[in-house]
């Protein structure tokens, strides 16, 4: 990969490709994502997004195509992609048995921190959330929106290129969900880019860029704008649902 491309672009894919067996989960797909970009990657249940995502974290192998996440070549360099990445996953993914500050000394030391830096980090942490009195408490007896702000907030502690969220606010009230949308907005100010899947459609409206899966195919791409134009829709369900009812899988 070229150092002008590197300069550019956090994410390229070109005909990604992953099959299990006959069936074919993502069928070669091409896209680029920015250096400090927010982009939504969205589809319904079955249109391959948690299959593509895998591969872009370096935790499953491409059947074909290429891509490079952080510079990194998932299919040759896996591990590379697993440093330089923060990831949240769709199921709340902290140690509910383990303390607030159990979990982020935990993490950071996977992340290869410094006992140092983890401290520094937990510290700041604690104060930006308003979690100080929480830092001994049980993960398991913190609020739904708690954890997920939490979580967010360790995924990024290492400071890495890119953090992949796997449907980040399901479950939470509509205050917590924005909230964590200014999160969001604060981390891609300071160079890190996000790519979030979600099935709110509203928060697309959040993301510089979108994409759109229909089994396994990327069928739209661009700015929330100009799909709704090129579709003659009033808003993004609607682009959607135009595109995703033709759908013929699901989970």
């Amino acid at each position: 990969m070229s150092t002008a491309l590197l300069d550019t672009w956090s994410i390229e894919t070109r005909d990604l490709t992953k099959k299990f067996g006959d069936f074919t989960a993502v069928d070669r797909i091409s896209f680029k994502v920015g250096k400090g970009e927010i982009f939504g990657f969205l589809g319904a249940n079955g249109a391959g997004k948690t299959t593509a995502m895998r591969m872009l974290t370096g935790l499953l192998n491409p059947t074909s195509g290429s891509a490079f996440v952080a510079g990194y070549n998932i299919a040759t360099d896996p591990e590379s992609v697993k440093r330089n990445i923060g990831y949240m996953s769709q199921k709340f993914s902290l140690y509910q048995d383990l303390r607030v500050w159990e979990n982020i000394e935990y993490y950071g030391g996977l992340y290869g921190m410094s006992l140092k830096e983890i401290r520094e980090a937990t510290g700041r942490m604690m104060e930006d959330l308003g979690m100080n009195a929480e830092k001994n408490v049980l993960v398991s007896e913190l609020p739904l929106g708690w954890k997920q702000k939490l979580a967010f907030s360790i995924a990024i502690m290492h400071h890495p290129g890119i953090v992949f969220l796997d449907e980040p606010t399901g479950g939470v009230d509509p205050i917590t969900r924005r909230q964590f949308w200014n999160m969001i907005y604060q981390t891609a100010r300071e160079g890190i880019t996000i790519f979030v899947t979600t099935h709110y459609m509203d928060e697309a409206e959040y993301c510089e860029r979108v994409a759109i899966m229909v089994d396994g195919k990327i069928e739209a791409i661009g700015k929330t704008s100009e799909l709704k134009s090129a579709y003659h829709a009033g808003s993004m369900d609607e682009v959607f649902y135009l595109l995703a009812r033709g759908a013929t899988r699901s989970e």
